[in-house]
C-alpha cells in the first residue's frame, strides 16, 4: 500500500517526506518542516512514529 505522493529527491533532510508533502501542496519546505517539529512536540502526536510510517507508505522519488 502506497500514498500516491513522493518524496522529495532534491530538497530532504532526512528521508525527504516533509519536502514531498510540502511540493505537493505548493507550500516552503523550511515552513512544512517548523510546523512539523512543532506539532511533533505536543505530547498527543507521535512524530517520529508518524515519520516513519509516511516514509515506508510514500513513493520512492524519481
Amino acid at each position: 500500500m502506497h500514498i500516491p505522493i513522493k518524496r522529495s529527491r532534491t530538497n530532504q533532510v532526512i528521508g525527504g517526506v516533509i519536502a514531498g508533502f510540502c511540493e505537493k501542496y505548493g507550500w516552503d519546505p523550511a515552513v512544512g518542516r517548523v510546523l512539523y517539529v512543532i506539532l511533533s512536540l505536543t505530547p498527543a502526536f507521535p512524530g517520529i512514529i508518524v515519520y516513519l510510517v509516511l516514509w515506508l507508505l510514500m513513493e520512492q522519488p524519481n
